[in-house]
């Protein structure tokens, strides 16, 4: 594997770092069907097999674009495949925060967006982690004023959010202003159009308050703008190759994927069952995931809030690695991250003898994988 030549600037993870939540639960059962200590004690998956570790520790966000693991671990159906392994599952609110935590060995695998995963990549060049999988595409819209914004055109002058600087939402949204011919200092965010980086719990009060004219955020953060009266004015995945791209990804550290493969493979199966399951029993899935995030926040979504939000994110296990890649290219041009060599970030080898097993296509890697 070629090593990345460059690493991201250190102005942009320390200005993208935010605080770890402190929130976290354990999951340890599929209904009860995983009740038997003795299988626990001896450390058996599903399959009848010892696996290698007692426990895997599993971070993701608190967001419906993360529901791979919030169904997951709610519905006991990744802990089925492991077994006696226990799952030890903790939130974050910030892709900074789970790739330090990742890298401490606080968590061994994580749902994480695109941008989050290139930066960890390339900062440790390319020893700390690899993608080996994938969990849901889009759920990322532009929303406005409709008062001040009636057309894309309109956006000029006005200030748009996205969540934090130099995150998947902000380069996107760079992206889309530098190929309308517009200037914005990337860093700063001001230009034509003032890039106003806001975390996404306080976005809706920004705009409630008026300090911001729209943003360019995940769901549900834009559903419940549209909730306070705003307008989609523009759905991120119209403006990509067959309406797909990543929004969240599955990682794992290095060091647990050489020392614990079968558990990675076992957490893989789990992922794979669970998207298959949130598709083919979506309302069951989104009353499962509103539950895991009322557990999580102590506040369950609205029926208008999360039935819009819901409907524009797809499950896949496809990691949409040429999107990615593409992504990283877009950062580029924005100045947020200096040329880099991605080769290695991907490690499909187990995903993909997981789909040949069921009969289902294998993924590509768009040339990014490890030799």
């Amino acid at each position: 594997m070629s090593a990345p030549r460059t690493t991201l600037r250190r102005s942009l993870a320390a200005a993208a770092a935010l605080p770890l939540l402190a929130v976290a639960l354990t999951a340890c059962g599929y209904g009860s069907e995983a009740k038997d200590d003795d299988a626990k004690k001896a450390n058996v998956s599903a399959g009848g097999k010892k696996l290698s570790s007692d426990t895997v520790k599993i971070g993701y966000f608190p967001n419906l674009t993360h529901a791979t693991a919030l169904v997951g671990v709610q519905e006991g159906i990744i802990a089925k495949e492991l077994g006696g392994t226990e799952v030890k599952a903790s939130t974050f609110n910030a892709g900074p925060s789970e790739i330090e935590a990742l890298n401490a060995g606080s968590i061994d695998i994580g749902f994480i967006g695109p941008s989050p995963s290139i930066n960890g990549f390339t900062k440790s060049k390319g020893k700390s982690l690899r993608i080996i999988g994938g969990s849901a595409s889009g759920g990322v819209k532009l929303v406005v004023n409709p008062k001040k914004i009636k057309t894309l055109d309109d956006l000029k002058g006005k200030k748009i959010a996205t969540p934090q600087l130099g995150n998947t939402q902000d380069v996107a949204f760079l992206n889309w202003i530098s190929e309308k011919g517009w200037k914005v200092d990337a860093r700063s965010g001001k230009g034509d159009v003032s890039v106003v980086r806001t975390d996404n719990k306080v976005t809706p009060d920004a705009y409630r308050s008026g300090s911001i004219d729209g943003a360019w955020v995940p769901e549900p953060t834009a559903s419940k703008l549209v909730e306070q009266g705003a307008k989609v004015l523009l759905d991120e995945s119209t403006l990509w190759p067959g309406n797909k791209f990543v929004i969240t990804n599955i990682i794992v550290s290095q060091k647990f994927l050489d020392q614990h493969p079968d558990v990675v493979e076992a957490v893989l199966h789990g992922s794979v069952n669970t998207n298959k399951w949130i598709n083919a029993n979506p309302d069951k899935a989104k009353a499962s995931a509103n539950a895991a995030l009322k557990t999580l926040s102590g506040k369950e979504l609205p029926a208008d809030v999360i039935d819009p939000a819901w409907k524009s994110i797809q499950f896949t296990d496809d990691p949409l690695a040429a999107t990615l890649d593409t992504e990283a290219k877009h950062a580029v041009k924005a100045g947020l991250l200096d040329e880099t060599d991605l080769t290695g970030i991907y490690d499909l080898k187990p995903l993909n003898k997981i789909l040949k097993a069921a009969g289902k296509p294998e993924v590509a890697d768009a040339g990014l994988g490890v030799k």
